[in-house]
């Protein structure tokens, strides 16, 4: 067991959660306490020409405190907000027994303590909306201090606990002093909920596919290992589920979806973390012109239920999610702002093309990776609109069907908002012959060192041999989409528990 150095303000809680006890005071009851209203709930429905909430019983956590002899204020914050608690020593201790007051509430309690009030709304002579506490409990007694956030009169935030690496380690303290964050993971949930009842009242089924697989497939990136024991194999943590997906719909169903945990291992930036959510959403007899206006609904019904508008702002931008997005076929968005034209071009043009547009590439790129970096280095940034970016190279797209006015070309978008990428679709590729043969493709890339090309998912293949209908396909990252719907700038504010290196903590062992 490690020894941990407290500092004196910590000891010093020590020290009153003992005194707590002595005084036959159990500061970690049993859970059971009967709440019956919120801070939020009080401010939004108290009339005092009513005289409603007069019996109320509320938990929350001490935010800050003002002793004045016989009568004192505090502030609790529960999950909806803060309110004013009013507490007077003889309405609190109505006997000669003075304790509750004189010693629990004034010396044993601190800022972070959690306790539980019963009393009745008043609006205090100052205006100011309160509990009259006629009752007080010990719920939950912090050993640790919290950091106060301190606010002028201006709003200005000062002495804010705003350090990244502190808030993401320490979320739980982040979410206490830091209210807007509560908020940001409250529209999260939001977003998903809008979406599933889309998705529902669109006919399609949520399921849920294997997030060990022995081949990781449907997208290409670099994937986790682990090993089974009791199989003595080693198997992946997924890097996509659309190849499950797919199978679903050739098994009979007209549409599935997924809200799925994916890992890559990969980079970490503002826009990534190698353990994701993403959804995706696959739809028999359609194809990816269909998929693109049902994606601009979707995300025009988004924006309006979180903020009552499509326009949402995203950093220096203001971004309008209301559908009737540009649609621009990547080789012309890579003709209009690199100033150059790369159809029919081969590797080795590709190759000498990046050279001269100062194109960083690997020797194991093959043609779709060295348009992508191009794309990449020239276009991704002037994409701020939603815009629809169409008409990938085969080369680039080896899950997706050939356009059907193009065999050069493919059927798929990638939806980009703020030059970042938001999702993926393609009218999917159903031909058995086709896929294995790009497949072999990508297990030739391997071959040559690329580590993110496609493994063969020969029982894929035998799937589709049985016959998958026509289908459109659409992946979109939850984490990102939420960035962009909450104004967020990094992927770290939108993750409760963000990956990060492990703490450095000096341990001393017994």
């Amino acid at each position: 067991m490690a020894n941990i150095e407290l500092s004196e303000q910590e000891v010093i809680r020590r020290e009153s959660l003992a005194k707590l006890r002595e005084l036959g005071i159990n500061p970690y009851p049993a859970p059971l306490y009967p709440v019956n209203t919120t801070a939020k709930e009080i401010e939004a429905g108290y009339d005092p020409e009513k005289g409603n909430f007069q019996e109320v019983c509320l938990a929350g956590r001490i935010m800050s405190r003002r002793i004045m002899g016989a009568a004192s204020f505090g502030e609790l914050q529960d999950s909806t907000g803060r309110i004013q608690v009013y507490v007077k020593r003889d309405e609190i201790c109505p006997g000669e027994d003075k304790t509750m007051y004189n010693t629990v509430w004034k010396k044993l309690l601190d800022i972070g303590d959690i306790v539980g009030v019963k009393g009745f709304a008043f609006i205090t002579q100052t205006g100011q909306l309160s509990i009259h506490v006629k009752e007080l409990t010990v719920l939950s007694k912090s050993l640790r201090v919290l950091p106060i956030v301190k606010t002028d009169a201006d709003g200005k935030v000062y002495d804010g606990f705003s350090d990244p690496e502190l808030r993401y380690r320490q979320r739980y303290v982040d979410l206490i002093v830091n209210p807007q964050v509560r908020d940001v993971f409250v529209q999260r949930a939001q977003i998903v909920a809008t979406m599933r009842e889309y998705f529902n009242e669109a006919g399609c089924l949520e399921v849920e596919t294997p997030i060990l697989q022995s081949i990781p497939g449907g997208a290409t990136a670099r994937p986790f290992i682990t090993h089974h024991n009791a199989l003595d194999i080693d198997l992946y943590m997924r890097i996509a589920n659309e190849l499950y997906l797919k199978r679903l719909i050739v098994g009979g169903y007209s549409g599935v979806y997924e809200f799925a945990k994916d890992f890559r291992n990969e980079g970490m930036d503002k826009t990534h973390n190698p353990e994701f959510t993403c959804m995706e959403i696959y739809v028999a007899y359609k194809d990816y012109i269909w998929m693109m206006e049902f994606v601009e609904k979707m995300l025009e019904k988004i924006a309006t239920k979180l903020h009552g508008t499509t326009k949402v702002t995203i950093g220096d931008n203001e971004v309008d999610f209301k559908a009737g997005y540009r649609r621009l076929p990547i080789l012309e968005a890579i003709k209009e702002y690199a100033g150059v034209d790369l159809a029919g071009m081969g590797v080795d043009e590709l190759r000498e093309t990046c050279k001269k547009l100062n194109v960083e590439f690997e020797p194991s790129m093959g043609e779709g990776k060295l348009i992508d970096a191009i794309f990449g280095a020239y276009v991704e940034e002037h994409l701020i609109q939603p815009t629809f970016i169409i008409d990938y190279p085969v080369s680039m797209s080896p899950l997706t069907k050939r356009h059907r006015n193009n065999p050069d070309l493919t059927e798929r978008f990638e939806l980009f908002v703020c030059g970042k990428e938001l999702a993926n679709a393609y009218s999917e590729l159903n031909d058995p012959i086709d896929q294995l043969e790009r497949f072999e493709e990508q297990a030739a890339l391997k071959s040559h060192g690329d580590d993110e090309a496609m493994f063969i998912d020969y029982d894929f293949v035998r799937a589709l041999e049985y016959g998958m209908p026509p289908t459109s396909g659409l992946g979109m990252g939850i984490d990102r989409l939420t960035m962009f719907m909450t104004g967020q700038t990094t992927i770290q504010d939108v993750l409760f528990f963000p990956q990060m290196r492990p703490e450095k903590v000096l341990k001393k062992e017994d």
